[in-house]
């Protein structure tokens, strides 16, 4: 899909479960936060990624591809900022400018850290090393609630130089045994070195070690048609403790699906025994969506086998052992990343309502797609 056009579009889902735990999701509310079109200093917004804070903002982010819609472009990285739960928004700001870089920046996971308050911005630099080398991982901080953020600070001396993008989505905080309280970011290395990687830091951030890999077959080879090559990923905490990673599945290994694999141990190891190609989530390679809320599993992404069309809400009562056969579609024709957050606390309204943001389309790379505001339905 051509993500020239792109709308990123935020929309309010309500949620009522009934007595029998049987979960009714209606969109109630819709904002369009960024139109890409080539107007201004940016052409193309791509990459959203939401988040709450622990004062109760919601952010919002993209890269803003300067001159393309590619991804070896030069970028901003674009903030937006709702402190009422996500009905009015600030202008939008660029906290990264990677200036004229061929392969600029690349998004990226957003961290909370819910016990100092701090969020935590990790991207990439020169990931496709086209044209500029050595890749670096790069954080940014704020400590005011997203307003300011401070100077890049590059991982790679802690990490090592190699290839990695965190999520794209958000990185957790562990709220269970094992590990509580730790960081663990989860993404995706390249060139021929493909896998899911975590990295993990146990005092907020200051400092970062690798932890868990779940590596390409062949490694550090040419990959072909239908190997296993695991690729964008999404970590969400179980409420056992355990952690579990949606993986894109980029050449389409053994299912057009999606793959899950769980981590026991905080995100040291992910064992080949807790790898899952769950068949309902059907995918057409592409960044999905997940969440655990009060004990329900959610998962986004453009339920389709072959296209990114027809972006789709499903959820589990069974930490994804199995699905709710409804679904809700949150828009039938072209679609492609997405993010997905909710605001922790005990406030009833808080815990009727999940948020998601993604991309999506008016036109398709091959054809032109008809476009038409999703109808709001009331609230419950």
């Amino acid at each position: 899909m051509n993500p020239f056009g792109l709308l990123l579009s935020v929309y309010f889902i309500r949620l009522a479960v009934a007595g029998n735990g049987e979960i009714n999701p209606l969109i109630t509310e819709e904002k369009l936060l960024w139109v890409g079109g080539g107007a201004g200093e940016v052409h193309t917004y791509r990459i959203p990624l939401l988040t709450f804070t622990t004062r109760g903002s919601l952010l919002a982010f993209a890269e803003g591809r300067k001159t393309s819609s590619g991804d070896m472009e030069a970028k901003f990285i674009a903030l937006r900022r709702s402190t009422d739960r996500g009905a009015t928004w600030s202008p939008t700001s660029y906290i990264v400018n990677d200036g004229i870089h061929t392969d600029g920046s690349n998004l990226g996971s957003i961290v909370v850290d819910e016990e100092t308050g701090a969020l935590l911005l990790i991207y990439s630099l020169c990931f496709y090393r086209y044209h500029c080398s050595p890749p670096s991982t790069m954080l940014i901080e704020s400590l005011d609630d997203g307003l300011t953020w401070s100077a890049p600070r590059n991982l790679s001396v802690q990490l090592g130089v190699k290839s990695f993008i965190p999520g794209p989505g958000f990185g957790i905080q562990k709220r269970y045994p094992p590990a509580k309280g730790r960081l663990v970011v989860c993404g995706h290395g390249t060139i021929v070195g493909d896998g899911v990687f975590c990295i993990l830091s146990d005092d907020h951030g200051r400092t970062w070690r690798n932890g868990a890999a779940l590596k390409s077959i062949p490694y550090n080879q040419p990959k072909q048609k239908q190997d296993f090559n695991p690729d964008e990923c999404q970590p969400v905490e179980l409420q056992n403790g355990s952690i579990a990673i949606f993986v894109r599945n980029q050449n389409n290994y053994h299912c057009h699906c999606r793959m899950v694999v769980r981590s026991l141990d905080g995100g040291e190891t992910l064992p080949v025994e807790e790898l899952k190609f769950d068949q309902t989530l059907v995918d057409p390679v592409v960044a999905a969506g997940a969440l655990q809320k009060d004990g329900v599993l959610y998962f986004s992404n453009p339920a389709n086998s072959q296209n990114r069309v027809n972006m789709t809400l499903r959820w589990s009562l069974t930490d994804g052992e199995n699905w709710n056969n409804e679904v809700l579609q949150i828009w039938q024709g072209p679609s492609g990343y997405s993010s997905l957050t909710s605001l922790k606390g005990d406030n009833p309204e808080d815990k009727k309502h999940i948020f998601i943001i993604y991309e999506k389309g008016q036109k398709d790379y091959c054809e032109t797609v008809s476009f038409a505001k999703i109808h709001l339905y009331g609230g419950i």
